[in-house]
């Protein structure tokens, strides 16, 4: 860390330029060293039988990691973070540490699909019964709660129909029932919601997104509070997770520029969501940021910006095979945007978003929805290429 005592007044650019780092550690370089480790060493026998050194194993920590979970735990008000190889393994982590046969489970409907098929899957073959909620339930989440639940899931928003929870009213609801909140916080990141300071027990990061920035690293980040990191840290010990030195180092790289490039991110899709609402070809925008957005006001209580990630929902047509085509039509038109999964990087990518997991938040039935990751291209590049998509949908006969 650095020498400076006055770090709680910095700005959050000048905290992620400078966390999880202290340069006069390393001989003056700017950037930590990459340790590759499995063994290591200890001085002598008595200190080896006590485990008294701090590094001891390389599945356990290293410098490195131990930099990356520096600077993530100061973002997130953390008493701990958690370095895993994926933003799914974040996901499936600590449902594993606070879930056992037996328990109740409430998670939130518009969940990110990989976690749903997880739940689904394996925490019912383990024996723990699977609940999901309405995203739009808040304190009236309480009716839902069991005498064996144990974790209340949240996502907000909501994956690719951008649902805004109510968070601080189901952490207070569910703290009453003793249950443990769990937060995937991956649209927002600390930068723009700190999960810890609205009551949420465990916030989860996909880091394969924004920290990274650049589509090339798989990672995920679990920050806990007091009272819940002994229990966290113990199950990733337990299951031996843990993630690759270089891709921990290019994720801490990452950090340095993720607030210019969230900022940026922000200000284009927020540009691009105002254009094309209430456009021809076009029957929704799905935009927290949007005043006309149902979550709006929840969203600008709790929140202190947005991503660059949000959907639209395309004029439709009177079967889903129609649906399909006008969403194929406008997908293949792009020039810029790249058909593909994930988000955060530096590109704009666009995929049609299969809703038919869902058991309760349906989502739009307007039309098909196409999920827009806004990139660091120039703004009017994109638009005019999403111009060319709806083209080319509104050409498909109904």
């Amino acid at each position: 860390m650095t020498k400076s005592n006055n770090r709680a007044g910095w700005g959050v650019n000048t905290r992620l330029a400078h966390s999880g780092n202290d340069p006069h550690e390393y001989h003056g370089f700017v950037n930590p060293p990459v340790v590759h480790a499995s063994t290591v060493l200890f001085p002598d026998s008595a200190t080896m039988e006590g485990l008294n050194q701090k590094y001891r194993y390389g599945t356990h920590a290293t410098p490195t990691t131990d930099a990356l979970a520096d600077a993530v735990n100061e973002l997130e008000g953390s008493a701990g973070t958690i370095i895993v190889p994926s933003g799914l393994a974040a996901v499936t982590v600590p449902l594993l540490a606070f879930l056992g046969s037996g328990d109740h489970v409430l998670v939130v409907d518009s969940v990110y699909n990989p976690t749903r098929r997880f739940c689904d899957n394996m925490l019912r073959k383990l024996g723990v019964e699977v609940t999901y909620y309405d995203p739009l339930v808040g304190a009236g989440i309480d009716a839902l709660i069991k005498p064996n639940t144990k974790v209340v899931f949240t996502e907000s928003p909501g994956s690719n129909t951008m649902e805004i929870q109510d968070i601080p009213a189901i952490a207070e609801v569910s703290h009453k029932h003793g249950a443990v909140v769990m937060m995937d916080n991956t649209w927002a990141t600390p930068l723009y919601f700190k999960p810890l300071d609205f009551g949420v027990d465990i916030s989860i990061h996909a880091a394969t997104k924004y920290p990274a920035g650049h589509s090339d690293v798989l990672m995920g980040l679990v920050s806990a509070n007091e009272k819940h990191w002994r229990q966290l840290e113990d199950a990733k010990t337990n299951l031996g997770v843990c993630a690759n030195p270089d891709d921990t180092y290019l994720v801490l790289r990452g950090l340095r520029t993720m607030g210019v490039r969230l900022a940026q991110h922000e200000k284009s899709a927020l540009e691009i969501a105002r254009e094309i609402e209430g456009r021809e070809g076009v029957s929704g925008v799905l935009h927290p940021a949007l005043p006309n957005f149902p979550g709006h006001e929840i969203w600008k209580r709790d929140f202190k910006g947005a991503s660059g990630l949000f959907s639209i929902v395309l004029d439709g047509g009177p079967s889903r095979a129609v649906q399909r085509k006008k969403a194929h039509a406008f997908l293949d038109a792009l020039q810029i945007f790249g058909l593909g999964y994930s988000w955060g990087g530096f590109e704009s990518l666009a995929v049609h978003v299969w809703l038919e997991d869902r058991t309760i938040a349906e989502g739009p039935a307007m039309g098909p929805v196409i999920r827009l990751q806004i990139g660091l291209e120039d703004a009017a590049d994109l638009l005019a290429d999403i111009e060319r998509g709806l083209e080319a949908s509104k050409r498909v006969a109904g």
